[in-house]
């Protein structure tokens, strides 16, 4: 949802402030004018809910596990899909920043084209990387991938600082 949240906060900053990020990361989200080949979860009865999130790797089984947990996340969770899952593309110019998107190689939820199709999101450059892993890729390459935004960020820094 990160992904989603970022681009469209890009946006908005762009079209109401005049503002614009120096770089934009996104992360295991197909590019926004990529409709989803998912059936909607955020609706399923509490069973099927809770084995979708089984299935998607990202809760902890102890989580999944504990009924109290699960009494308190489920509606934040819920709500968290709703948005995604109902969440409309408008057509808007490209950002004007570059992007880079990540994504896991054993993901099943969102494949290298979906993330290649953030590139036409930008017109700077677009990087895609992509690691071990499934969907929640972060918690398996984390050091990787924090290798890679390392890199992309001194990188940003010093265009920033040769620009200016």
């Amino acid at each position: 949802m990160g992904a989603l949240l970022s681009f469209e906060l890009a946006r908005r900053l762009r079209k109401e402030y005049g503002k614009k990020p120096s770089h934009l990361f996104v992360s295991a989200n197909r590019a926004p004018q990529i409709p989803s080949r998912k059936p909607p979860i955020h609706a399923l009865p509490e069973a099927e809910f809770t084995q979708e999130l089984r299935r998607l790797n990202g809760t902890p089984a102890s989580v999944l596990e504990s009924t109290e947990l699960m009494q308190l996340l489920t509606p934040l969770l819920r709500a968290d899909f709703a948005v995604l899952e109902t969440y409309v593309y408008a057509q808007e110019p490209p950002l004007e920043c570059p992007i880079a998107a990540f994504g896991g190689l054993e993901d099943q939820e969102v494949n290298t084209q979906e993330l290649e199709g953030w590139r036409s999101q930008t017109q700077n450059s677009f990087q895609l990387e992509m690691f071990s892993g499934d969907h929640f890729f972060i918690h398996s390459a984390q050091s990787l991938l924090l290798e890679n935004l390392a890199e992309y960020l001194k990188a940003s820094t010093y265009t920033l600082l040769t620009e200016n």
